[in-house]
C-alpha cells in the first residue's frame, strides 16, 4: 500500500494548520538584550533561550548526525515518508501499536506549533502532541507544502534552529552555548551526535542528569552516521571514545534580575516604558530586540557607590535612591537609576522586586523640596520675586478652606523675619513658605509641581497608589492633585513621591524651563537590525526660560550657605551648582535635589522596612531614636557630592 500527497491531503482540508514558509524564521522566539548607552550588554530577557542562525552557521556534523538519527531519506522525499506515513496510517486504522514514521519535515511542523505558534496555548499544544491519525495527516500535509516552498537547507536549518534541548534551551546555536561553550558551527562529531540525540527526549537524554542514557544516544547516533556513510569508522571511534564534554548548562537568566546591581532597576523601567509606548510584553520577552538604554555605566556606578557608602544593600529598614537625568531641550535621558537596595527576590539580601528608583515608592515625601514648587508659582504669577521679604514668624496658624481649625506651623530653627525668598530657598524656613503658598494660591503650586516633573506622583493617591473609586477615604480615592487642592501642608512635602520624577524637576529648570518625560531608551531593534518604531513622550513648555533661570539663582547658595554647606564643606565641594534639602516631621525620609554640569539629581533616604521610624544619622544610617534625626543637608546630600565627584572629578 502508497499513500500519495493528493491521498494525505483528502478529508482533512478544515484542519489544516497553514504555516507560511517564509515566516517560519521570522517568528521565532528569541533573546532580548538590553544594553547600555555604549551597546554593552546589561540582561537579557526571553522565555526560549534560542539564538536563530542561518545555515551556513550550523556545521556540517550536526546537519549529518541529525540527518542520519531522524530521516536518513531527507533529501530524497518530499516532505513525507510515504511508506513511514503508509505504516502508521495502517497500525493506527487497525488499533495496533502507534507508530512513528515522522520525517524531518513533519518534525519541524509539530515542533513550530508546539513550540512556537502555540506556546502559549496549552490545550493546542496537547493537541499538537496527540498521536491521532488526524493530527499526523493535518502534519503531512504541511510538510508537503513547506518542501514545495523552501530547499532541503532552509528545512533543516529551521528545524535546527526550532526545537527544543532542555530547559529554556531552544534551537542548536544555543545549545552550542549552553552545552560547550561553542557555536553551532564549530561543533565536533560527538558534541553533534549528543545533541542530535537530545532531539528525540530531550527529558531522557539530559547530559546533566542522566548521563549514561545521553552517551548511550550519542553513540547510537555516531553508529547511525557511520551507517549512513557521514563519517568513516576511525572518525565513529574516536567520536565514542571522547568523553560527554558538556559544561554548565551555560543559561544566561532570562529577567532584569541578572543584571548587575547598578542596573537592575534601569533595566526594568526600560521594559516598562517600551511597554507603555507601544511594543508588546510579546514583542519584548520573545522578539530577539536589542534595546539600547541611555543608561551611562559610568555615572551609574559612580552612583550605586555613593548610595551604598551611605547605606549599605542589607542595612534594615532604610533605603536609599539616586535618579540622574541628563537635561536637555528634546529629550531628558536617563543616566543611571540606582538604590542601595538591589533588583531581585531575596529580601533579607537586600534585595526588591519593586522599582524603588521610578515609582512613587517614597511614601513620606521630600519635605521642604516641595518649597521650589510654591517658589516658581510665586515667580511665575509676579506674587513675589528673589529679593521680596517674606513674613517669617516662628510659628503661624494658617486658615483652612471649609475648616474652623486653623493649620499651625513652625519653623525648626532661628530664622530672620522677614526673609528674602532666596535666603528662604538657601534655609527652608516653614512659615514663610506657607504663607507664600497662601497668597498663590494652593491650586496653583499643586498644579506647578505636575508641571515641573511630578506627573505620574500627581495622579497617584496620598498612600503613593493609583487612587481607589471604592474607599471612601479622601487619601485613598484622590489623586494628589485633587487632595491637596486645599491643604497649605502641600508645601512642606508630606506626601509620597517618585525619585525619578523628584530628579527630573531640576533637569525642567536646567533646560530653560522644558520639561521632557524621563526617557531610558535610545534605540529599539529587531533581530535583523531593522528600527523598531514605539510612541516616545514629548517635551513641552513648562514654565518660562526668564523663571527658570530666576529660580535657579535662587536654588544656586544652598550649598554655599544653606542647609547643605557644612556637609558640601566636609566633601570638599566647590562647583557651582543649585539644590535644595527637605526633611519631612518625623524624619522618616529626606532628601536632595540638585543639578550640576549636564546632571540633575535626587538622592532619597526613606525608611522602607515593616515598621518604619525615625532616620538617624551616623555610619550608617539607621532607624533609631536620635532626637532630632537625620535632615537632607547631612544625609541625603552626601551621596549626591560623592557619585558627582567621582564623575566629574574633585
Amino acid at each position: 500500500m502508497t499513500i500519495s500527497a493528493g491521498v494525505v491531503a483528502a478529508d482533512v482540508s478544515d484542519s489544516v494548520v497553514r504555516i507560511a514558509p517564509a515566516s517560519i524564521s521570522k517568528d521565532l522566539p528569541g533573546v532580548t538584550t538590553v544594553t547600555d548607552r555604549d551597546g554593552t550588554p546589561i540582561a537579557t530577557v526571553f522565555d526560549q533561550y534560542r539564538i536563530a542562525v542561518t545555515g551556513d552557521k550550523i556545521s556540517a556534523a550536526m546537519k549529518n548526525a541529525v540527518v542520519s538519527i531522524e530521516d536518513r531519506r531527507f533529501y530524497q522525499e518530499h516532505g513525507i515518508d510515504p511508506k513511514g506515513v503508509a505504516r502508521a496510517a495502517i497500525s493506527d486504522a487497525t488499533g495496533g501499536d502507534h507508530q512513528g514514521g515522522s520525517t524531518i519535515t513533519q518534525q519541524l511542523v509539530k515542533n513550530y506549533l508546539i513550540n512556537v505558534a502555540d506556546k502559549d496555548n496549552p490545550a493546542a499544544q496537547a493537541a499538537d502532541r496527540a498521536d491521532t491519525l488526524t493530527r499526523k495527516m493535518r502534519e503531512a500535509r504541511s510538510a508537503i507544502e513547506l518542501d514545495k516552498h523552501l530547499s532541503k537547507d532552509e528545512i533543516l536549518t529551521d528545524y535546527l534552529n526550532v526545537v527544543e534541548f532542555t530547559g529554556k534551551i531552544y534551537g542548536v546555536e544555543a545549545a552550542a552555548r549552553a552545552y560547550f561553550g561553542t557555536t553551532a558551527d564549530k561543533l565536533t562529531v560527538p558534541q553533534a551526535a549528543l545533541l542530535a540525540g537530545m532531539v528525540n527526549n530531550p527529558t531522557t537524554f539530559n547530559p546533566y542528569t542522566k548521563p549514561v542514557n545521553a552517551q548511550h544516544r550519542r553513540d547510537m547516533v555516531i553508529d547511525a552516521m557511520l551507517a549512513n556513510k557521514a563519517i568513516d569508522a576511525q572518525t565513529a571511534a574516536q567520536a565514542k571514545a571522547a568523553p560527554l564534554g558538556v559544561t554548565g548548562p551555560n543559561v544566561p537568566s532570562s529577567t532584569c534580575y541578572s543584571a548587575q546591581p547598578d542596573a537592575g532597576f534601569f533595566c526594568q523601567y526600560a521594559l516598562t516604558y517600551l511597554q507603555q509606548a507601544g511594543i508588546s510584553q510579546e514583542q519584548l520577552t520573545n522578539g530577539g530586540l536589542t534595546i539600547k538604554t541611555t543608561m551611562d555605566s559610568k555615572v551609574s556606578a559612580a552612583a550605586k557607590n555613593a548610595v551604598d557608602a551611605n547605606v549599605p544593600t542589607k542595612q534594615p529598614g532604610v533605603a536609599n535612591t539616586m535618579a540622574i537625568v541628563s537635561p536637555g531641550s528634546t529629550s531628558h535621558e536617563i543616566l543611571a537609576l540606582v538604590a542601595n537596595r538591589t533588583l531581585g527576590t531575596d529580601a533579607s539580601q537586600g534585595q526588591t522586586t519593586r522599582n524603588l528608583v521610578t515609582e512613587v515608592s517614597d511614601p513620606f515625601g521630600s519635605g521642604s523640596v516641595f518649597k521650589i514648587f510654591t517658589a516658581a508659582a510665586a515667580l511665575e504669577s509676579g506674587t513675589a520675586t528673589l529679593d521680596t521679604q517674606l513674613p517669617n514668624p516662628p510659628s503661624q496658624c494658617f486658615p483652612v478652606p471649609g475648616n474652623r481649625n486653623c493649620y499651625t506651623v513652625h519653623n525648626d530653627g532661628n530664622y530672620s523675619d522677614p526673609i528674602s525668598l532666596t535666603n528662604g530657598l538657601a534655609t527652608s524656613p516653614n512659615t514663610a513658605f506657607v504663607g507664600l503658598e497662601q497668597q498663590v494660591g494652593v491650586p496653583a503650586v499643586v498644579a506647578m509641581a505636575s508641571r515641573l516633573g511630578l506627573r505620574t506622583t500627581m495622579q497617584s493617591n496620598a498612600a503613593g497608589q493609583k487612587p481607589d473609586p471604592n474607599s471612601n477615604d479622601p487619601q485613598r480615592n484622590q489623586s494628589q492633585t485633587q487632595y491637596f487642592q486645599d491643604k497649605p501642608s502641600f508645601t512642606l512635602g508630606n506626601s509620597p513621591v517618585s525619585p525619578l520624577e523628584l530628579a527630573n524637576v531640576p533637569a525642567t529648570l536646567m533646560s530653560g524651563g522644558i520639561w521632557c518625560a524621563p526617557t531610558p531608551v535610545l534605540s529599539v531593534t529587531d533581530a535583523a537590525g531593522n528600527p523598531v518604531s514605539y510612541q516616545a513622550s514629548g517635551c513641552e513648555q513648562a514654565i518660562s526660560s526668564d523663571v527658570a533661570s530666576t529660580l535657579m539663582t535662587g536654588l544656586s547658595q544652598d550649598t554655599v550657605s544653606g542647609t547643605t554647606a557644612a556637609s558640601a564643606h566636609a566633601a570638599g565641594w566647590t562647583r557651582p551648582d543649585i539644590g535644595k534639602t527637605g526633611t519631612t516631621q518625623t524624619n522618616q525620609s529626606v532628601a536632595f535635589v540638585g543639578g550640576v554640569d549636564r546632571y540633575a539629581v535626587s538622592s532619597l533616604v526613606f525608611a522602607d522596612g515593616n515598621k518604619p521610624g525615625q532616620l538617624c544619622p551616623g555610619t550608617p544610617v539607621h532607624i533609631g531614636s536620635c532626637g532630632h534625626g537625620a535632615f537632607g543637608g547631612t544625609v541625603a546630600a552626601p551621596p549626591y557630592f560623592k557619585a558627582m565627584q567621582a564623575i566629574l572629578g574633585r
